[in-house]
């Protein structure tokens, strides 16, 4: 399996993933294990009827749970079953209870729910899923070389698509709450303190857009469909994530001193 290069870590490194990625994304998807597992996604998906039969194939649920960043709940059968059944029709449906907008995306991009019209038979089904499922597999790869590349990869990815989400400001901005990676991501960029999460939720909107104000000139994450905003956004986390790695550093290392020397 082709292992994505990163030789050095902080922007220096993220410059050359960019400059190398076509090559190495190619590198990547014609490794011979990717390949059966989408072979096998694109001559068996078009026979799934129902929630069921997807959750009861390990490999096809793989590949549909990976496309969607969801790959940690190919154990979760029985609630992967639900969210797939319930659909996002009605309010009440599972995959609406979650603040995490991936569920109802998988949920939507199947279309078993009531209301909803079963999209496995569709021609470009198969390759739009691949697609997606391809992408976020390099991720995960980068990510297990330079953990801080995944989120930029991802952020990359998805933000002009949020961005240019027809919904209100502070609905963008609730729905990248929920996201657990843009979430990351951007309270790395903004310098917010790892436990700022456990605060009231509408003061987090509140102090995320005094954030981003200050950082980018306004709060409106619709600046973020133009890419240079976005690479803005992924430098200054990347920047910062790497500050806070030396520090982390510098101050274990210190602390071993201080002990090495008696105090």
């Amino acid at each position: 399996m082709f292992q994505p290069v990163i030789p050095i870590g902080g922007l220096g490194g993220w410059r050359f993933l960019q400059a190398t990625y076509d090559n190495q994304f190619s590198a990547f998807t014609q490794s011979a294990q990717l390949q059966r597992t989408t072979d096998y996604f694109r001559e068996n998906i078009g026979k799934i009827e129902t929630a069921e039969q997807l959750v009861d194939d390990r490999q096809l649920l793989t590949v549909a749970l990976g496309a969607f960043g969801l790959q940690d709940d190919i154990n979760s059968q029985f609630f992967i079953r639900k969210i797939l059944e319930e659909g996002s029709v009605n309010d009440d449906a599972l995959a609406n209870r979650f603040t995490d907008p991936r569920y109802k995306e998988m949920s939507q991009a199947f279309g078993f729910g009531p209301g909803e019209f079963l999209k496995t038979g569709q021609p470009v089904f198969a390759e739009a899923i691949i697609d997606r499922y391809e992408a976020i597999e390099f991720e995960v790869a980068a990510g297990q070389q330079n953990e801080s590349m995944r989120f930029a990869l991802y952020a990359e990815r998805e933000m002009g698509g949020l961005a240019e989400e027809d919904m209100s400001n502070d609905a963008k901005w609730f729905t990248l709450m929920g996201e657990p990676p843009l979430r990351n991501l951007f309270e790395k960029a903004l310098n917010l303190p790892s436990s700022f999460g456990q605060i009231d939720i509408d003061q987090q909107l509140k102090v995320f857009k005094e954030r981003a104000k200050s950082e980018f000139g306004t709060d409106d994450l619709s600046i973020f469909s133009d890419p240079e905003a976005v690479q803005d956004l992924i430098t200054k986390y990347i920047v910062r994530d790497q500050i806070s790695q030396f520090n982390s550093s510098f101050s274990s290392n210190s602390i071993a001193l201080t002990l090495l020397r008696g105090g």
